[in-house]
């Protein structure tokens, strides 16, 4: 059989037999023995793993800090190590040009002494090839003015006999 509905109004009329005063003393007396129990049994561990995760989080955060300052101190580091690295491979192109530069100078102060060298032995070569041009052109002078005398003085000219003459003829050409 179903069960008929009661209507609020028999509910707080129906049962005049409660006392209130004796429901709220026991009401009171129940919460204050919850209350003690919570906070006997209940709320220590709460709060040990409330401070537990204070705990930890503080140190979460002074690991942080300290990571952060090794983190900003090995960036100094790096930073000097670069500038070290860029102050020493500026040094060494500075080097490296000086060494080139004077590479090329030695090389044209070679290549000039080279060339002055070259340049004695062909005017030294000139020197000797005009000089023995102007010794065959003595010496076809010569022949050429006895051979001249020759036809003048339609007579031979002994060669044996007027040497010196022939010689200072060919000095004086």
């Amino acid at each position: 059989m179903p069960a008929t509905p009661v209507p609020p109004a028999v509910l707080i009329k129906g049962n005049s037999n409660v006392n209130i005063n004796a429901t709220l003393i026991v009401q009171i007396i129940v919460f204050l023995i919850l209350g003690w129990f919570t906070m006997k049994f209940v709320w220590p561990p709460i709060v040990k793993a409330l401070d537990e995760r204070a705990q930890k989080v503080a140190e979460g955060l002074s690991a942080a800090d300290h990571a952060k300052a090794e983190l900003a101190m090995a960036h100094k580091r790096v930073e000097e190590q670069l500038s070290a690295a860029r102050d020493d491979a500026g040094k060494r192109l500075a080097d490296a040009e000086r060494l080139a530069h004077s590479m090329i100078e030695e090389a044209k102060a070679r290549a000039n002494d080279e060339g002055a060298k070259v340049i004695a032995a062909a005017k030294a070569e000139a020197e000797q090839e005009s000089t023995k041009a102007r010794e065959a052109l003595r010496d076809d002078v010569a022949a050429l003015a006895v051979k001249g005398a020759e036809a003048i003085l339609r007579r031979e000219v002994n060669v044996g006999v007027h040497v010196e003459l022939l010689q200072r003829l060919k000095a004086e050409l």
